[in-house]
């Protein structure tokens, strides 16, 4: 089953919090991919989390040709191809994106040819999921943050996650992190209060906090029996994510938007990390992501789902034991169902897993002309 054609789309697709409540448009960018082999079958695979256009012509110019006429279900040789053409120096950035989403695409012609779903492919070790909310925005105030989550727990969620430490060291000001923390804490008490005990909360810094801030909003919250702090420190410092960790008691996880399989090998190595959160659609596809997942097997620690894409990274997490949570991001999910008409459904807190072969996503072919990225 050879690959005879390979195509990337850049996408800008508006989205809005209309399901949350409050009108807030915007827009997410995806690069949508189409890997077609001889025999008919077209996978489709996506990537988002950064600009769309570098990495459609990354697929385009680089990678496509590099990999047509290879086998489209060995994915461990397209992969290696794919790694080596791209990334021969250990960068990731672009590269990184542009390899997940081809990636996926072939994971998706592998469930189609073997009439499959991926996460049964993978192991099939569950057919349901708990899902967690992402909802409590940086850009919500006060009080449109406590109505919005009260909002998403009426729907049945058992857990959300909050923004904190926007805009962090990504900012102009960085004296200004106090002042971030102090009210970061006073919104999540407010979240605490609003929804009670038995909901799950979990905070998410992005990479965007020094040591002392983390420490600081750690000490804090440690009485609101937080779920887990998502990516406390910059650039996901292992050493210093490992000196929070020994002292906090909240588990810290980390890891959406790697590129590098050593890299979680290292935040293992180092006790830095209760939880690894690798990313189908960044972290080099179900094919890198098998391959973390078997080293967080191997050190008795978890992997969950962070950085959104419900729709393909509840494969991984239902295919392998290791597996647990899916992230239900709001803005995420939008966009997933503006392009493929379809949202994880969950009912008390739980996502059930389809049959349909590969992904079982097909793009709206109206939306896929509709919102190209051309600026």
């Amino acid at each position: 089953m050879k690959i005879t054609r390979i195509e990337a789309v850049p996408l800008k697709i508006p989205v809005n919090c209309g399901d949350l409540g409050v009108d807030h448009p915007g827009f997410n960018s995806i690069t949508h991919v189409e890997v077609e082999t001889d025999t008919g079958l077209i996978g489709y695979g996506m990537t988002s989390i950064t600009q769309a256009r570098p990495v459609a012509e990354v697929v385009n110019s680089v990678l496509g040709p590099e990999i047509v006429g290879l086998n489209a279900l060995f994915h461990e040789e397209v992969w290696n191809r794919m790694y080596w053409k791209a990334t021969p120096w250990g960068q990731t950035g672009y590269a990184s994106h542009a390899i997940s989403a081809i990636d996926l695409a072939l994971w998706d012609i592998k469930g189609k040819a073997s009439n499959q779903p991926v996460w049964q492919l993978l192991g099939g070790a569950r057919s349901s999921l708990p899902i967690y909310a992402t909802c409590g925005f940086s850009f919500l105030d006060d009080k449109e943050l406590v109505d919005v989550v009260k909002r998403v727990v009426s729907q049945g969620f058992k857990g959300v996650k909050l923004q904190v430490g926007r805009p962090g060291l990504g900012g102009e000001n960085i004296l200004a992190l106090n002042e971030l923390i102090k009210s970061d804490i006073k919104r999540v008490r407010d979240i605490r209060n609003a929804v009670g005990p038995e909901i799950e909360i979990a905070v998410d810094a992005a990479c965007r906090l020094d040591l002392p801030s983390a420490r600081k909003l750690c000490q804090a919250l440690e009485e609101l029996d937080i779920a887990f702090f998502e990516e406390p420190i910059v650039q996901n410092d292992v050493r210093l994510m490992a000196e929070l960790r020994r002292e906090t008691t909240i588990p810290i996880t980390a890891g959406q938007n790697e590129g590098l399989a050593y890299r979680f090998r290292d935040m293992l190595l180092a006790d830095a990390v209760d939880v690894i959160q690798p990313n189908a659609i960044i972290t080099g596809g179900m094919t890198q992501c098998v391959r973390i997942a078997g080293l967080a097997s191997a050190f008795n620690v978890p992997i969950s789902n962070g950085g959104g894409a419900p729709l393909h990274n509840a494969h991984l997490q239902a295919g392998l034991t290791v597996g647990t949570a899916v992230e239900y991001q709001f803005n995420t999910v939008a966009a997933g169902d503006a392009l493929y008409d379809q949202k994880p459904i969950q009912t008390n807190g739980m996502m059930e897993m389809s049959n349909e072969p590969g992904f079982g996503l097909a793009p709206n072919s109206d939306v896929l002309k509709s919102t190209i990225d051309s600026a």
